[in-house]
C-alpha cells in the first residue's frame, strides 16, 4: 500500500500511468466494449468489480489532463435512436469539474466508430464491469506542472 493513492489502483495501472507520456490516451471502458480486441495493441489492466466512474476519479487524482487541446475527453456518442440512459455522463461532469476545473465542455463525442478507432490508439485500456450503456471515457494525459 501506498499513501494518497486509491486503493482501487492496482500496481499495473499506477505503473501505466507512469510510463504514459504527455498526449497519451487511455481508455476507461464499461463492461460491454470489447477490450480485449481493441485493446490488442495496447496494455489491457483488467478492474472487475469496480465502475467507470470510482475508476475515473481515481485516474484523474493521479494525472493531469492535456491542457493544450480544447477537449482532452473522448466519450461515444449514442446511436443515433437509442434512447439510453446516459445519467452516467451527468457524474463524469462532476468528477470532471472536481480534477480538472471544467465539465463536460472539455469534452468531444464520438461517434461509436470513431470511438473505437480513437480508442484503438491508445497506450491502455482499463477494462471495467460497468453496466451503463455509453459510459466508455478515453483521456489524454497532460503534462504535470
Amino acid at each position: 500500500m501506498l499513501k494518497g493513492i486509491n486503493p482501487i489502483i492496482p500496481p499495473a495501472l499506477l505503473k501505466i500511468l507512469c510510463e504514459m507520456g504527455h498526449g497519451d490516451t487511455i481508455v476507461i471502458a464499461d463492461g460491454n466494449f470489447p477490450s480485449e480486441s481493441v485493446g490488442k495493441e495496447a496494455a489491457v489492466i483488467r478492474m472487475d468489480g469496480h465502475g467507470v466512474p470510482e475508476i475515473l476519479d481515481a485516474v484523474l487524482s493521479l494525472i493531469p489532463l492535456d491542457q493544450y487541446v480544447e477537449k482532452p475527453v473522448c466519450l461515444m456518442d449514442r446511436v443515433k435512436g437509442d434512447n439510453a440512459d446516459v445519467s452516467i455522463w451527468n457524474k463524469y461532469d462532476e468528477l470532471l469539474k472536481k480534477h480538472e476545473g471544467k465539465g463536460l465542455e472539455s469534452v468531444n463525442m464520438l461517434e461509436r466508430f470513431e470511438f473505437y478507432d480513437e480508442a484503438r490508439k491508445a497506450y491502455a485500456v482499463i477494462a471495467t464491469s460497468e453496466r451503463s450503456q455509453y459510459a466508455n471515457v478515453i483521456l489524454k494525459k497532460g503534462c504535470v506542472l
